[in-house]
């Protein structure tokens, strides 16, 4: 092994890993911490394989005085860790987020409903209702933006109105327990027509 046959170290490994695992667990009692400290002992030994001494022909001596090196290093970090923490301020209290969630979901699933339901209008009159509804541009801002007249706009408007509406009309489905829509189209045009009223 001195000359760096990695054959015989492989054997070296074979014979002693659980050694040397055992007596880094007994001295963390920590099974994860106890894997690093093996792992980082073998890689330790094939370091300095070509300075290894042997009294007594074995080799265990040597590892688990690595191991208890590498297990007092960890030991360390963690009393670091700890006193870093403890000198941290106390993390503010999380609040209930159950209503955001839930929010979020409902807002995701009117979303796609609104998508669909302006799907269902022709491209122009929909570029003007995103632009003019909730872009907020006006009249003469729109016409800027694509390239039109005024009256274009209004009349688009006025049509992607009147079609949203009529969309809306023919696929309310009211809850009878609360009295709700709950079309995916209703959800669409609900909002819609407050903001266009």
């Amino acid at each position: 092994m001195r000359d760096g046959d990695r054959e015989a170290f492989a054997q070296l490994y074979e014979k002693f890993a659980g050694c040397v695992y055992n007596h880094a667990l007994r001295l963390t009692g920590d099974w994860s911490t106890a894997e690093d400290i093996m792992s980082e002992t073998f890689l330790a030994a094939w370091r300095n394989h070509a300075t290894v001494q042997v009294d007594g022909g074995t080799l265990l001596p040597w590892l688990l005085g690595i191991a208890t090196h590498k297990a007092d290093n960890a030991r360390r970090g963690v009393r670091r860790r700890q006193s870093f923490l403890a000198r941290q301020p106390m993390p503010a209290p999380v609040e209930d987020f159950a209503p955001q969630a839930v929010g979020r979901i409902d807002d995701v699933r009117r979303l796609r409903a609104v998508q669909a339901s302006l799907g269902r209008l022709r491209r122009h009159e929909r570029e003007v209702l995103v632009l003019c509804v909730w872009s907020g541009l006006d009249y003469r801002q729109t016409a800027e933006a694509l390239g039109v007249s005024v009256g274009t706009v209004r009349a688009r408007l006025s049509r992607a109105r009147k079609k949203l509406a009529r969309l809306a009309e023919e696929n309310m489905e009211p809850d009878t327990a609360r009295g709700e829509m709950t079309s995916a189209t209703a959800f669409a045009a609900v909002p819609a027509r407050k903001e266009l009223t």
